[in-house]
């Protein structure tokens, strides 16, 4: 059975912007869209990084805060320098 189709109103530049890129994927331009319309939002994005650093902060029990992790250019690799050392402190 065969799904519902709806038209995007773009400019021909677009289009042509869009058929390229979905061209050099081995896409059609509509499965190109849904697959762009499949990315995370803005909102999701914030949600999932709260929820990913509330996962380190309990796993790892550092007490970085967000502007902790906001300002360190690589809090990934000082996480887990915490981590390693309360583990041989334990």
């Amino acid at each position: 059975m065969a799904r519902a189709a709806t038209a995007i109103r773009v400019a021909p530049q677009t289009r042509g912007h869009l058929a390229e890129l979905a061209r050099e994927r081995g896409l059609s331009v509509g499965r190109y869209v849904e697959l762009l319309a499949q990315q995370a939002t803005e909102a999701q994005r914030a949600e999932r990084l709260a929820a990913d650093r509330a996962v380190l902060r309990d796993l790892t029990g550092c007490g970085l805060s967000d502007a902790d992790f906001d300002q360190a250019p690589d809090v990934l690799r000082h996480a887990y320098r915490l981590a390693a050392a309360k583990v041989r402190t334990a």
